[in-house]
């Protein structure tokens, strides 16, 4: 313990382990530091009554090739799943109903969806100027360039989906990147998307084939492939108290380990810890700065993991459905797992995530067990035609620090990252805080943190 460290990774999520795991064989010595007592994060998978359910996401995104690099350096250890092309199938709730996403031409012009005006003015959104206001909101852009429906009954519930937010408060250019430089590079959401899926890529930028994945037996194989590939001798978990202090020409960490205080030295510290630690971790750090990274506000989200073993209503076909917030519903959206994932129930039976809550309806978080499935009494028998509510799985798992929101003050909080990091060199200040929230997300931020340590050393 008192031997120098070339990089010390704080956290196990994914952003941790996928760093560590770049790492292994750079000839360096790295160490993980966890305070919980396993790796993963949020990142779980249970097995329970003939059910397979996760807890935190439940599918992911191949946004990246370096989603699939990652992949295949894992395969010896997990395989990826790609469901078929039933997942593409998306519902909006509307009117007391499920819609299908309309995913062409044709469908778009039927789809109940969105208003007739808007069917006609979305012909005009190629001719549309581009915003001006980096900090243009997502509903004003959606409004601007889309429509009122638009906004509605897709980019809403599309929000919710990810980030359990609300447009108002999102701004593309930071939560959104690919979207809101769509605009501003080529003039239009349509133009855009059309002219770069014509334009060529290069055999590594194929790889991103933007397929929804899962793992086989569940995302915890995943976590379970980084820790082994990493070497368990690399992680130390139970860490409590962690401090960093930066020294001369190292940075000094303090914390408890086993009922022992420990104190080690690293050249380079990574941190993959919410915004909300950040203050407690780096104390070192002035008032000003930490209100600028600590003030990200996180989305209170319930989810719900509902499974039946004889599902006598008719079976939901596709990826899931969202609600959007116009609806005034008491759930999110739900993912039917069980028709695009195998195994994740018994035959003839039905499993479902389900999420509450989110920035518009924080109170969901607060309620019991007993409000909660009330609630989903209420929403599943007339959402999926159920006579009856008896599950024989039922799960619920609350998140404090669920999704951060992608705001306006998300320029400020990149700015003083930055700046942190050009004052204290070594020091990397990484995780969901910046840099995007999905799973591929975090397997990018990492990868291209690896590569950029491994020429520092």
């Amino acid at each position: 313990m008192n031997k120098p460290h070339d990089i010390v990774i704080l956290g196990a999520g994914l952003t941790g382990l996928t760093l560590a795991h770049k790492l292994k064989d750079s000839g360096k010595s790295v160490l993980l530091l966890e305070k919980e007592e396993k790796p993963g994060g949020v990142i779980d998978t249970h097995r329970e009554d003939g059910f397979i359910y996760e807890l935190g996401p439940n599918t992911g995104v191949v946004k990246y090739d370096e989603v699939a690099e990652l992949f295949d350096e894992l395969k010896e250890y997990c395989k990826p799943y790609i469901p078929d092309e039933s997942v593409k199938k998306r519902y909006i709730w509307k009117n007391d109903r499920w819609e299908k996403l309309p995913s062409g031409l044709k469908e778009g012009i039927k789809t109940p969806l969105f208003s007739w005006k808007d069917k006609f003015r979305i012909l005009g959104e190629p001719f549309r100027k581009p915003g001006k206001n980096p900090k243009e909101t997502l509903d004003n852009m959606v409004r601007r360039r889309m429509g009122e429906s638009f906004l509605n009954y897709a980019v809403d519930p599309f929000i919710l989906g990810v980030y359990a937010g609300d447009p108002s408060m999102i701004v593309p250019k930071y939560a959104l990147p690919k979207l809101y430089y769509l605009e501003q590079d080529y003039g239009s959401f349509i133009g855009g998307a059309i002219k770069k899926k014509f334009e060529k890529k290069d055999e590594m930028e194929k790889k991103a084939t933007k397929d929804v994945f899962s793992i086989q037996g569940g995302l915890k194989n995943l976590i379970m492939a980084l820790y082994k590939s990493t070497g368990k001798s690399k992680f130390l978990f139970n860490v409590k108290g962690l401090q960093v202090k930066p020294e001369a020409n190292h940075f000094q960490l303090e914390f408890h380990h086993q009922d022992k205080n420990v104190k080690i030295q690293a050249n380079r510290v990574v941190s993959t810890a919410g915004a909300y630690e950040i203050p407690a971790i780096f104390p070192f750090l002035n008032d000003e700065e930490i209100n600028d990274i600590s003030n990200l506000q996180y989305a209170k989200v319930v989810q719900a993991a509902v499974g039946f073993k004889n599902w006598e209503a008719p079976y939901p076909e596709g990826f899931g459905g969202l609600v959007p917030h116009i609806e005034n519903r008491d759930i999110l959206g739900a993912l039917f797992m069980s028709s695009f994932l195998p195994e994740r129930a018994p035959d003839g039976g039905q499993l479902f995530s389900i999420f509450m809550g989110g920035i518009r309806r924080e109170e969901m978080y607060e309620k019991s067990d007993q409000e909660l499935t009330g609630i989903l009494e209420k929403e599943m028998k007339q959402m999926f035609g159920l006579n009856q509510f008896h599950p024989d799985l039922l799960k619920f798992n609350r998140y404090q620090y669920a999704i951060p929101q992608y705001g306006k003050e998300s320029g400020k909080r990149f700015e003083t990252i930055t700046n942190i990091e050009n004052q204290y060199k070594g020091l990397v200040i990484a995780g969901n805080l910046k840099g995007g929230i999905g799973m591929a997300d975090r397997i990018k931020q990492a990868s291209d943190i690896a590569k950029t340590l491994k020429t520092q050393l």
